[in-house]
């Protein structure tokens, strides 16, 4: 299907939107660095179901909805994909808060090339050339921080393999981003409102306890969640992959600029050779994916 010119910069608008939110949102989850990282977690699972519930009945998603909660396999499923959100989720904020933002910014750098490596093991995709030598020179980067740097970089694994099962797992069921991360949050609010509830019964809850900045950026991290999503899916529905490709380059940028101009974050010389390593093998991954879907 051809895409107009105007659909185009549309589609464009709308994913540069939806990544620069996550690139930005460090800041936000800097913000709740008052609230442990565990509850932080469990409001965002709250109220993100609630604020995502109307959405689903706004945008006709219904269906798909009650659909995947009825069907067994789907719901297994999701309830896998659950489990890898939330846990990646909870490492993203704990880390953020525990001034490791660098190691997030390289884990969403290293996920593009990663998401390569599991279409080769686990979908049999053949790589490419330049796919090949992506993947070695993110592999090599890895290996030079922990040998180099003395810290195996766990964090930015994580996130990275983390979100690309995420992303393979979702690929084995035909339910749309909306409709399947309200299933999701779902899940996770009954343990969520039980935890919250415990929580304020013991006198060591954070909401309506700190103050009402506090109050309202955990009502708000529903938005942090969902909007940039919905912009994400309307923009990847009008921009062919290699685009999509190059924009999502734009939130870990803006993650590393903040980890380094905002809040100060040591660079030592490994780390910022491993960044390099990282932006060579982004540089000849985008250009592979350029090639291949120009026409």
């Amino acid at each position: 299907m051809k895409i107009n010119k105007n659909e185009t910069y549309e589609g464009v608008l709308y994913a540069f939107a939806a990544y620069l939110i996550w690139g930005l949102s460090v800041i936000f989850w800097k913000s709740l660095s008052e609230v442990a990282a565990f509850e932080v977690l469990m409001h965002r699972m709250i109220w993100s179901f609630i604020f995502l519930i109307p959405l689903v009945l706004i945008f006709k998603q219904k269906d798909d909805f009650l659909i995947a909660l009825k069907d067994r396999k789907t719901f297994l499923i999701l309830l896998l994909t659950t489990v890898i959100v939330g846990s990646n989720w909870f490492v993203f904020i704990w880390a953020i808060n525990h001034d490791m933002i660098l190691q997030t910014s390289l884990g969403y750098y290293i996920n593009p090339i990663v998401n390569v490596f599991l279409g080769m093991i686990f979908l049999k995709e053949k790589l490419r050339n330049m796919q090949k030598l992506a993947v070695l020179i993110a592999a090599g980067s890895v290996l030079f921080l922990a040998l180099k740097y003395g810290e195996f970089p766990w964090i930015s694994l994580y996130l990275a393999f983390s979100f690309g099962f995420y992303g393979l797992i979702r690929k084995m069921i035909s339910v749309k981003p909306l409709a399947g991360l309200s299933i999701e949050t779902l899940l996770l609010s009954i343990p969520a409102a039980i935890y919250l509830l415990y929580i304020e019964q013991n006198g060591t809850g954070s909401f309506l306890h700190i103050n009402s900045t506090t109050d309202i950026l955990l009502i708000c991290t529903a938005l942090v969640t969902a909007t940039p999503l919905l912009f994400f899916t309307k923009g990847a529905k009008l921009l062919n992959l290699s685009t999509i490709g190059f924009l999502q380059y734009v939130a870990p940028t803006c993650g590393f600029l903040i980890a380094v101009f905002i809040y100060n974050e040591p660079l030592v010389r490994s780390q910022m050779i491993a960044f390099i390593f990282i932006w060579v093998a982004l540089f000849v991954y985008s250009i592979d994916a350029y090639l291949y879907y120009k026409d």
